[in-house]
């Protein structure tokens, strides 16, 4: 360690600052350099011998094509949390040259928190996944304009057409609703065309992630299966889990993953004052709307059938223990409060967050599970309660539930 050189390194789109920590503890600004290979390769060659050689660079809009550049000439990078690097609170001077020396003191000194860097495949499923993300935002947003223009003319959809959005509805709007003014009317034509030309761009994404499921490494495949034998997870969602996910063997404890997602509350504590609030959404976000959204399968009673069922096929009987046990712990987990109809919102939503916390353990272990039984091919660790042995929560450890269950509630038949 005695001869280790740390270098940061302040990335943007056309350069990047350069500062390194030498190993007789001065740190010292190297310039600027553009941001091409040919520079990173001249900037690694100026500093060998490059095994010892330490880089790190914060993670930002850039992505990952320095650290894969870095490591393809025999470096060792890191990826830093941009949010974890130390700052002083007195500090108001911010240029590149200050980051990279930061960066390269900080790192030399351990304070820096690295990233999990995704493999060629995992960033491939992942920009196909958020590609569909942001169409099914363009879709929400092009449908809002079609109704709100309809709605300032009071063109509203007829008592028995009961469901928005339907294939009998956009037929109505393209039959049955005209306007006297040509302007009006090429408006209207252009606002079901772009609504029409995102539903296609859904349907051709959604097939795109299917493939890329099927196609994916058999490891990535096994956990994508395993996730769909839990309630609210279908395979899209599934894929969406993993994508950004990644490798969930990374975590080493359930707080850790439900941290990872932002799911856990914030805190404002000292003294004798105790204070919680929201959850902090410091996680990433791609992930918490998806577990927020499966979570709300978790409103029904327990219940096994139907696409559910079809799901399990193929599975072992310690994935399909652990999504039964999910659905026991937390069939009463978000029942009807009392209160205002603002007051059950805001219970419910606290609920609703609650349960996806802890069911993004119980979808972590189930990962896990299926992960090691298609490496190892035997299982050595049992499952208690929906988890792994070493998932499991204090209160679980001194023999308390999560959650008080009730009885089974009533209701129509639960969706899978």
């Amino acid at each position: 360690m005695s001869k280790i050189r740390f270098v940061g390194l302040d990335v943007h789109a056309e350069t990047i600052a350069v500062a390194v920590a030498e190993p007789n503890g001065e740190v010292r600004s190297l310039g600027m350099i553009a941001n091409r290979p040919e520079s990173i390769r001249r900037l690694v060659r100026k500093l060998e011998p490059v095994e010892q050689l330490r880089f790190c660079y914060e993670a930002g809009p850039t992505g990952y094509v320095l650290y894969w550049q870095l490591t393809a000439l025999g470096a060792k990078c890191e990826v830093v949390a941009p949010s974890l690097v130390p700052r002083k609170p007195g500090d108001r001077v911010k240029t590149d040259r200050r980051d990279a020396l930061k960066l390269a003191h900080c790192y030399r000194a351990g304070d820096l928190t690295s990233v999990w860097v995704p493999d060629a495949a995992h960033e491939a499923l992942r920009d196909l996944v958020r590609a569909r993300e942001a169409a099914k935002g363009d879709l929400l947003r092009a449908r809002h304009r079609l109704s709100k223009f309809l709605l300032r003319h009071g063109r509203r959809r007829p008592e028995s057409m009961k469901s928005p959005w339907t294939n009998a509805h956009l037929e109505w709007i393209k039959t049955k609703v005209h306007f006297e003014q040509p302007a009006q009317e090429i408006a209207l034509t252009d606002y079901v065309h772009q609504v029409e030309h995102l539903v296609a761009r859904i349907e051709r994404l959604d097939q795109a992630v299917l493939e890329a499921a099927h196609t994916a490494p058999p490891q990535m495949r096994a956990v994508i299966e395993a996730l769909q034998a839990l309630r609210g997870i279908a395979q899209v969602t599934a894929v969406t889990i993993v994508a950004e996910l990644g490798e969930i063997s990374r975590f080493a404890k359930a707080r850790q993953l439900m941290g990872y997602s932002g799911l856990v509350p914030s805190e404002d504590s000292s003294g004798e004052r105790k204070r919680r609030g929201a959850i902090t959404k410091t996680g990433n976000a791609h992930l918490r709307r998806v577990i927020v959204e499966a979570a709300w399968a978790y409103q029904f009673r327990p219940w096994l059938g139907g696409y559910l069922l079809k799901r399990q096929v193929g599975l072992s009987e310690d994935v399909k223990e652990i999504a039964w046990k999910a659905q026991h712990r937390f069939a009463c987990a978000l029942p009807k409060t009392a209160g205002t109809r603002e007051e059950q919102t805001a219970d419910r939503s606290c609920r609703g967050a609650r349960v996806a916390r802890i069911c993004l353990g119980d979808r972590g272990a189930c990962g896990n599970q299926d992960a090691r039984t298609e490496t190892s091919g035997s299982v050595s660790q049992r499952t208690t309660g929906g988890r792994q042995c070493g998932w499991r929560s204090s209160r679980a450890r001194k023999g308390e539930s999560s959650y008080v269950l009730c009885g089974r509630p009533s209701g129509p038949n639960p969706r899978s």
